[in-house]
């Protein structure tokens, strides 16, 4: 595994902020292997060091993993200094502090991992491991075959091309389109841009996979605890080997905590404007 920024790991333990972190650092707070380290440029790996805040060994608690449906309008981050709802405040009820596995923006929805296992967070996220995502994305009108080539084989945005995607077309919206599309790249708001880029711009966007994990019946602001099998299958896609999991003796089919949003009934993508 590349060797990751101290304080990332620190972060990704769900143990405080990064900048948190740093400032634990700087006060001499954090040792790895035994060693005080007090420099902010400094690099551990996470499956081979042992980090250590006030004494505490990270990666000595039991591992969470659980999978959430986020709703519109929640931030995919563990807090927010303008006081904005965000994804932690709807899993209260899982027992470990976990953090948000990769992002989805504020007006999309579905599959988020939260987790408190940091190498396993840092793999699913990490570029380099190519985990593929899967997105439904309701655009307005119809892309035709060239645009859905361009999709497929590299988009040109302001970052560079994008990597070659999956691209489906699910089918018809009134007069707008469904497509799905499968992506291993991650940047920011990257199927929003990639669809705006050949003059089809998103009107909804839900992921629905994350490598070999899918959304299910989960339905938005609903979570579950994965079971042992799931948890396994995700870390051989990113190359880890086995780790204890805290699972539930009978892992609920979902929940809700916190001030989350209410049910809501299965229903077609927004109509268009």
């Amino acid at each position: 595994m590349p060797l990751i920024r101290l304080q990332k790991v620190i972060a990704e333990a769900g143990l405080a902020s990064r900048r948190k972190a740093e400032e634990l650092m700087v006060a001499g707070r954090v040792t790895v292997n035994g060693k005080v380290v007090d420099r902010l440029g400094s690099r551990v790996d996470p499956e081979r060091d042992k980090v250590a805040v006030d004494g505490r060994v990270i990666g000595e608690e039991p591992k969470v993993v659980v999978i959430l449906n986020k709703p519109r309008g929640y931030l995919s981050t563990a807090s927010d200094d303008r006081g904005r709802p965000t994804v932690v405040d709807l899993v209260q009820g899982v027992g470990r502090r976990v953090f948000p596995v990769g992002r989805l923006d504020l007006d999309s929805e579905g599959l988020i991992i939260m987790t408190n296992d940091g190498p396993l967070a840092h793999g699913l996220a990490h570029p380099s491991r190519e985990v593929p995502k899967t997105y439904a994305a309701l655009v307005h009108g119809h892309p035709g075959r060239q645009a859905l080539k361009t999709l497929a084989d590299g988009v040109e945005l302001d970052d560079g091309k994008t990597a070659p995607a999956r691209v489906r077309l699910l089918g018809a919206h009134g007069g707008n389109a469904i497509l799905e599309l499968t992506i291993h790249e991650g940047r920011n708001r990257e199927v929003r841009r990639m669809c705006e880029a050949v003059g089809h711009e998103v009107l909804d966007l839900k992921r629905t996979r994350v490598g070999p994990l899918s959304l299910g019946p989960l339905r938005p602001g609903e979570f579950r605890h994965l079971t042992e099998a799931e948890v396994e299958s995700l870390r051989q896609a990113v190359g880890l080997i086995p780790s204890p999991v805290d699972v539930p003796d009978k892992p609920p089919r979902g929940g809700r905590s916190g001030p989350g949003p209410a049910r809501q009934p299965a229903r077609p993508p927004r109509k268009t404007r």
